[in-house]
Parts: structure tokens; C-alpha cells; sequence
């Protein structure tokens, strides 16, 4: 049975990559299994100077998810192209630098850089706030995705995944901006935004008062969001949202992803990944699947 998967000409041994913030760089995960299994891994959120991220509490638990305010812990941009990408290159899966900024000019820096560097492509995290607009996320508003897709597209010498928000009015309309913009590909859903409290204190749980929620409770939405967007554009999709399980992914592969990213999965289960790859041949047998690109978008709807 055959689960490689081609996106934007990279070629993955298998459509699953490790998602951003909840990976690191592969390191700690390697000491429990070889992530080489793995389709690809994308890394930390990076930006242009290290980061210490948010002060106080910054996960809290909830039903059948988390939430967090990690507030992007980073050790910039230069520091991972001299002392991670050896690694994670090392490994043999797909690299990918996830870049963040609070600013256009941020994005147009970080991207000139990772430009020159060795990794296999690009992932924008446009869920940061814009510090001259307000504060408003830059994925907020299709007009703004276009302006930071394009402003990254023309430093960006490798394919650009644009990290769509499930924050918005209509995620399709962002989509279609995106690829606008020059995007090559894009992923969904980040977090949804969310809040803890504790009725005992009277305060909220997370040092930044809200935070992203994730974790199979956001599974439904991600689902109904990545088969939104399959119908609205005509670059690939990578699908992410509350996967745990083989059966998940073929899910969200039927919906329209050509690939998909596990993320909060690797926090309650440090082997969430390599028990989903092992997984996926028996339920694709169990489906009659040879070729786990047949069903990409074939949802009967």
C-alpha cells in the first residue's frame, strides 16, 4: 500500500508531520522513538529574536483538549539555522521552518533568511498580532492575508504554507486570499481562542487570561474548515485539528487534506505519532485503500 504524498513537489515517505509548538525540533521525541518515521516535522514558531514567551501559568487542561498561552519560546531564527536544522535534517523527514512576526517587515526577514537555509519549505503562523494594526491577528482579514502572503512569497525561495486561523468570519474567503497572495499551500486549523477560570480564585487560569485551544475537541470544526477551504482553492491543504488516530486521517484526507499535522496528540502521548504511522497501512486496508492519495477530497457530499 502506498502512503507517500507529494506537496508543493516535496515528496513525504507519509502524510504525517509532527506539528509546530508541539514538537520542538524533533530532539526530546527522538530519545522515545526514531522520527525519521516520520512524513515531516515542522518546527517550533520562529522569530526574528529569541523569545522568552509568556510569563505564568501558560497550559491549562480541558475536556478532551488544552489550552495554551506558550507565547511562542524561541531561540530566533539564527540560532535555528546553526544549531537545529542539522539535526532535523539529519533525521529524514521533511523539513519545515514555521515562521512568526508581529510585524510585515518581520515576515519579510525571517523569510530572506530561512530563504538560504536548508529546509524543504516554509510555514507562515499568520495567527500573531499586528502591532501597527491594533493588534489584530494578520489572518484575521482576507486583505491582510494577502499583504503578509505576498510580502513573504517574494523573500521565500521555498514552497510558503500559510497557517490559516479558525478565528474568522469565513475561512474559505482567507483561503482564497492566501493562494491571492502566492501562497503554495495552506494548513488548518490553528487554535481557537479560549479561556479558563478558577471559580475558587476568581481569576483566569492561563497567565495571559486567553489562550488557543486545541486537542480532539476541535476535531468537528477542523474537519468542517478544511472541507470549506478544499472547495474555495486549488492549492494543497495540510489538515490539522484534534488528530489522534489513523482513522483520523484518512478523515481529514477525504475532506481535501494531501497531508495533515498532529499536535496536541504528542503532549498526552509521546509515541502519538509513531502509533498513528504504524496504524495507518491497517486502516487502509480495512478501508480496501492501496494508494492513500485516492481518496484525498473525496468526501460524497
Amino acid at each position: 500500500m502506498k502512503t507517500a504524498v507529494n506537496l508543493c513537489g516535496v515528496d513525504f515517505k507519509n502524510p504525517i508531520i509532527a506539528a509546530s509548538g508541539t514538537f520542538g525540533f524533533g530532539r526530546e521525541y527522538n530519545e522515545f522513538y526514531d522520527v525519521g518515521v516520520l512524513g515531516g516535522i515542522s518546527s517550533k514558531g520562529l522569530t526574528l529574536l529569541p523569545r522568552e514567551g509568556n510569563s505564568g501559568v501558560r497550559i491549562a487542561e480541558t475536556k478532551s483538549g488544552i489550552l495554551n498561552c506558550v507565547g511562542l519560546q524561541n531561540p530566533g531564527v539564527e540560532a535555528f539555522i546553526k544549531n537545529e536544522i542539522p539535526f532535523m535534517r539529519s533525521t529524514g523527514a521533511v523539513v519545515i521552518a514555521n515562521a512568526a512576526g508581529s510585524t510585515l517587515y518581520d515576515y519579510e526577514q525571517i523569510c530572506e533568511r530561512l530563504s538560504d537555509a536548508d529546509v524543504d519549505m516554509v510555514e507562515l503562523n499568520i495567527s500573531c498580532p499586528n502591532v501597527k494594526n491594533g493588534g489584530m491577528a494578520f489572518g484575521v482579514l482576507p486583505e491582510t492575508v494577502e499583504e503578509v502572503t505576498k510580502v513573504a512569497k517574494k523573500r521565500c525561495k521555498h514552497p510558503l504554507i500559510i497557517k490559516l486561523t479558525p478565528n474568522v468570519a469565513n475561512i474559505a474567503d482567507n483561503a482564497r486570499a492566501a493562494e491571492a497572495g502566492g501562497a503554495d499551500a495552506v494548513s488548518l486549523i490553528n487554535t481557537l481562542t479560549g479561556m479558563a477560570v478558577d471559580l475558587y480564585s476568581r481569576r483566569p487560569v492561563l497567565g495571559n487570561v486567553t489562550g488557543g485551544m486545541s486537542g480532539p475537541c476541535v476535531k468537528p470544526i477542523a474537519l468542517r474548515m478544511v472541507r470549506q477551504v478544499y472547495k474555495a482553492i486549488n492549492i494543497p491543504i495540510i489538515g490539522l485539528g484534534g488528530i489522534t488516530s489513523a482513522r483520523d486521517v484518512l478523515e481529514f484526507m477525504l475532506c481535501g487534506a494531501t497531508a495533515v499535522q498532529v499536535g496536541t496528540a504528542n503532549i498526552s502521548d509521546p509515541y502519538a505519532c509513531y502509533r498513528i504511522i504504524n496504524d495507518l497501512t491497517k486502516e487502509m486496508q480495512k478501508c480496501k485503500i492501496n494508494d492513500i492519495n485516492e481518496i484525498i477530497g473525496k468526501l460524497l457530499d
